[in-house]
């Protein structure tokens, strides 16, 4: 997967679920907190399992059927930008409205 694809991937999963507000409760609900809220300040790393717990299997299985590409990979992507999209959207350290 390259930069474009991942782009893509973690964009569709940010619009489908309530832009960076609605990822940032998904991941507080799912008791990721600190982490989601590090994005939006300091950056603290997030785990390919966070995100299975977060989003759940059925969701990630239909995101890689969608992009054609193996649940992991999916997985993986997620983990790695999602952290810097929320932080590149969050530029004052303050979720948008």
């Amino acid at each position: 997967m390259v930069g474009a694809e991942a782009l893509s991937l973690v964009k569709d999963y940010i619009e489908k679920h309530g832009g960076i507000a609605g990822v940032v409760s998904e991941f507080e609900k799912n008791g990721f907190g600190q982490q989601v809220r590090s994005w939006v300040r300091p950056q603290l790393s997030c785990d390919p399992e966070q995100v299975r717990q977060t989003i759940g299997l059925v969701k990630l299985k239909q995101m890689a059927n969608q992009f054609g590409i193996p649940v992991d990979k999916v997985t993986e992507q997620l983990a790695k930008y999602i952290p810097a999209v929320v932080d590149k959207a969050t530029p004052e350290g303050k979720l948008p409205t």
